[in-house]
């Protein structure tokens, strides 16, 4: 009897155990990792290193002077040398460690063989980049970090830069104006892609920065952060007569430019500018960001006076993609989809923009819109992706690099609450001030009257 009361003590607290770490890797997969994964991990990885390298053809020939040595001090067998391993970082989602590679290796060696590297250490996926010459970085993950998004804390937000969503390799993907001016992106309904606009706008309402919103779906998407909006339209009509104002707003912009290009020949060349950012600070103007939503909507015509509006509208947009930079002036170009159906110009003003971020799409039609011209590979990438994972997507540019992302998830009361904090950032553009939208006051002790959205995340 003594011997089943110890049997059965011993079994249920090892049921125990094996039922919280099965609960922790299902519910809690960070915990898990820090509790269990990454010792085990860790274990695997400096037992196992050698052969491993081995296996994936990533050792060389020992030198002569290697092969002397070791014949002269031992007996045993000179073996290949694998690269030289660092010390192994441990993170809240995995693993970095850096290798020095061997003569007559490359990266590419390395990153062909990452996906033997996963399988043979344990962990959910292996990233591989190039850190100087000579040497690469594993980012090692251990869990799936996209199935419950956590931005991490050094997320590199700073002026006119927003972290909007985690990449697959646990780092943060910061939409960057500087860098990458104008964006398309693109998702069917309920893919995620009014939360990754929300994260966005979000991120810039504390920033000195002009906002303005072009939202012909009645303003349903951008109307709840009207109080941090410098201009809004929510109809073509309205659009018609905003962008000829922000085009004569860049000319401006551009006269100021050329006036301070003008300026006398012993002026220090560092003070010579053709763009915003080199005038001085009292002097430059506040960047202006263009959220446009649903830029079909701008396209369609029902008859031969609307298309004529609709030539206008594609022109002055095409005219921003192309010299709003130097202005300071920024496109984000929101749709379901964007080819040459919708008309003349779409595929010249698809060309201008450089960054491109794809949620679920309905047809792989409309994922080589987004992504097939700069990145064909990710295309079938973006066609993978399930329903049941809202804010999951593709981001690629013009460079031919691509990056699975997920947004967190953000409220609209949430959004629109850090909007009303920042009305008083509106800077002051008179230009503008006719397409100003009006903020209805919210009633006293009453409730959000915003409706929170269904989670984009698990």
């Amino acid at each position: 009897m003594s011997d089943l009361t110890t049997m059965l003590e011993v079994g249920g607290s090892l049921a125990a155990v094996g039922g919280g770490a099965a609960y922790l890797r299902a519910e809690q997969p960070a915990a898990y990792w820090s509790m269990v994964g990454l010792p085990l991990s860790a274990a695997r990885l400096m037992g196992s290193y050698g052969s491993v390298m081995d296996a994936c053809g990533l050792t060389v020939a020992p030198s002569r002077l290697r092969t002397l040595a070791v014949r002269a001090t031992t007996r045993r067998e000179v073996r290949p040398v694998p690269p030289r391993r660092g010390i192994i970082r441990p993170t809240t989602t995995g693993m970095r460690l850096r290798l020095r590679l061997a003569p007559g290796q490359e990266p590419a060696d390395v990153a062909a063989s990452a996906e033997r590297l996963r399988h043979a250490w344990g962990v959910h996926a292996v990233y591989v980049s190039v850190v100087k010459p000579g040497v690469v970085e594993l980012r090692l993950v251990g869990f799936d970090v996209l199935r419950k998004v956590r931005m991490p804390r050094r997320a590199g937000g700073d002026f006119l830069k927003v972290p909007v969503a985690l990449r697959e390799d646990a780092t943060a993907f910061v939409r960057d104006y500087r860098a990458i001016p104008h964006q398309l992106t693109l998702g069917a309904t309920l893919a995620g892609k009014s939360m990754y606009l929300r994260h966005l706008i979000a991120g810039l309402a504390p920033q000195s920065v002009a906002l303005v919103g072009i939202d012909c779906k009645r303003g349903v998407e951008l109307a709840p952060f009207a109080a941090r909006l410098s201009a809004l339209a929510t109809d073509p009509e309205q659009a018609a007569d905003l962008l000829p104002a922000l085009v004569r707003l860049m000319e401006d912009r551009y006269d100021l430019i050329k006036a301070r290009q003008g300026i006398a020949s012993s002026t220090p060349n560092e003070e010579i500018t053709s763009d915003v950012w080199g005038l001085p600070e009292s002097e430059r103007p506040v960047p202006v960001v263009l959220f446009v939503d649903e830029v079909a909507e701008l396209f369609l015509v029902a008859s031969r006076k609307d298309e004529e509006r609709r030539d206008e509208m594609v022109t002055q947009l095409i005219r921003l993609a192309q010299l709003g930079r130097a202005a300071g002036i920024y496109l984000e170009v929101c749709g379901q989809r964007f080819g040459a159906e919708l008309g003349k110009g779409a595929t010249m003003l698809r060309a201008q923009l450089t960054g491109r971020v794809c949620h679920r799409v309905n047809d792989e039609a409309s994922a080589k819109m987004a992504l097939g011209d700069i990145a064909p590979e990710a295309v079938m990438a973006a066609c993978a992706i399930a329903p049941e994972r809202p804010g999951l997507a593709v981001a690629g540019d013009t460079s031919g690099g691509w990056s699975r992302i997920r947004t967190p998830y953000l409220s609209l009361g949430d959004a629109a609450d850090i909007c009303d904090a920042s009305a008083e950032l509106v800077p002051d553009l008179p230009a503008l001030d006719p397409f100003r939208p009006a903020v209805p006051p919210r009633p006293v002790g009453s409730p959000d009257p915003l409706a929170k959205p269904r989670p984009v995340t698990g």
